[in-house]
């Protein structure tokens, strides 16, 4: 029987990477994007020329009452998911002071990248729990997060705030689903070049060279993509609610 995942947020950047990792595992994908798109077609039918099922599934995710029935019609297609990866997630409206951000941002941030995934990852967890599940199979969430669940970026505090949230979230999941058999991870990662990080990417790149990363360089998503399908996979056996740095040690306190 062949695994099922959905990741979110998956016409490009990290979600996309996830989802072709995991389609090298074997996976059948569900490739999300809030609507249906020539985004989301062509992220299809890059999963497609892996040789693996694959469908596209296009809802938003901060619609909470049309989650259950956007799982339904994933399941319907592609067989029952193992999988979910939460990777939806957006930005800031403006970088700025934190004694400028409008509400509009915060509520914004809030609702994607923290209750949006808490409430997928509610519906997903109900399915798996409401039917008998393989012992062969490896169920899992995964939560793509962020260094700054952890580390202030003064400039987008509403960001590192929903982040922080999700970050928590993953822990409660964990504890939640674990006597289940249900692994719960949380991704982090740091200076990953993607369309979200554009506009800064080349200050980044001058930091990162200049120390500010343990390797001198960001990272790609291919790279998050790969961590993210190893955690899916099961091959970490015997953890859950771990939080997995993806950032080349950025975090990491020295002197």
């Amino acid at each position: 029987m062949r695994p099922v995942a959905l990741v979110t947020g998956s016409s490009r950047g990290i979600g996309l990477a996830a989802a072709e990792a995991l389609a090298r595992e074997g996976f059948a994908i569900a490739v999300n994007g809030p609507v249906a798109d020539a985004d989301l077609s062509a992220a299809a039918a890059r999963i497609a020329d892996l040789g693996v099922p694959v469908v596209e599934a296009p809802f938003d995710v901060t619609d909470i009452a049309g989650h259950d029935a956007a799982l339904a019609r994933i399941e319907a297609a592609l067989g029952p998911l193992t999988t979910l990866v939460n990777n939806a997630g957006v930005g800031v409206l403006s970088r700025g002071d934190l004694l400028d951000v409008t509400e509009a941002s915060w509520d914004r941030c809030l609702s994607v990248n923290s209750k949006a995934m808490f409430f997928l990852s509610q519906g997903f967890a109900r399915r798996l729990l409401a039917r008998d599940r393989p012992g062969d199979l490896f169920h899992s969430i995964v939560n793509v997060t962020s260094a700054n669940a952890v580390a202030v970026a003064v400039q987008r505090s509403e960001y590192c705030a929903s982040k922080a949230a999700a970050a928590m979230v993953s822990k409660a999941l964990a504890v939640r689903l674990g006597p289940e058999n249900i692994a719960v991870y949380d991704v982090q990662p740091g200076l990953i070049a993607t369309e979200m990080t554009a506009p800064v990417i080349d200050s980044y790149r001058t930091r990162a060279a200049a120390g500010l990363t343990l390797f001198p360089r960001v990272g790609e998503p291919a790279e998050v993509g790969a961590i993210i399908a190893a955690l899916a996979s099961g091959r970490l056996p015997y953890t859950t609610g771990q939080a997995i740095s993806a950032d080349a040690g950025m975090l990491l306190p020295r002197f």
